[in-house]
C-alpha cells in the first residue's frame, strides 16, 4: 500500500458548470434514486446506490460495467454544507482488499442561475495494481459529469 506524500494538493481537479439551479445539482448529488442516474462511467449503471448525506453517514454504490463486472464503492461523509460542499473519503474494493482510498471534495456555486461544480481528488492510498483505475479517474468523473448534464437537462 502507497500512502500520499503530498495530500494538500489535489491529484485532480475538474471544474464543470451546468444550465441548472444549486439546489437540483445539490439533490443530484444527494438523493439516492437521482445519484443512480449519472454516477459512474459511460455505460455504466448502479444497481446499489445508497445515499446517507450527513457527516459521518455512507455511501455506498455498485457500478456496474457494460460487461456485468460489479465495481463496489463505499464512502464516509466527512462534511455536508447543504448546498455549498460534500467531502467524502472513499475506497475501492477488489477481491475483498481495499484497492485505493481518495479522498473528494465537491463545491458547488451558484453562477446566476448555473451551478458550478469543482470537483478535487485527493489519492490517500493506492497500490500498484490500482494503477490503471486511479490514471482513469479524471475520464471516469468526466463521464459522470456528462451523465449528470444529461441528466439534469431530463435527458
Amino acid at each position: 500500500m502507497i500512502e500520499s506524500a503530498n495530500s494538500a494538493r489535489p491529484d485532480m481537479t475538474i471544474v464543470r458548470v451546468f444550465d441548472a439551479p444549486r439546489r437540483l445539482v445539490w439533490q443530484a448529488w444527494t438523493e439516492p434514486q437521482r445519484l443512480a442516474q449519472w454516477f459512474g462511467p459511460k455505460g455504466f449503471t448502479n444497481p446499489v446506490c445508497e445515499v446517507d448525506a450527513r457527516p459521518g453517514g455512507a455511501l455506498r454504490v455498485t457500478m456496474q460495467a457494460p460487461d456485468g463486472t460489479q465495481y463496489p464503492m463505499a464512502a464516509v461523509f466527512d462534511e455536508v454544507i447543504e448546498l455549498e460542499r460534500i467531502v467524502w473519503t472513499g475506497s475501492v474494493d477488489h477481491d475483498g482488499n481495499v484497492s485505493f482510498a481518495v479522498r473528494q471534495v465537491m463545491t458547488f456555486a451558484d453562477r446566476g442561475g448555473k451551478t458550478e461544480v469543482t470537483i478535487q481528488a485527493f489519492v490517500l492510498r493506492s497500490t500498484p495494481e490500482s494503477a490503471g483505475a486511479l490514471g482513469g479517474m479524471e475520464q471516469g468523473w468526466s463521464q459522470s459529469l456528462d451523465k449528470l448534464e444529461d441528466a439534469l437537462a431530463g435527458g
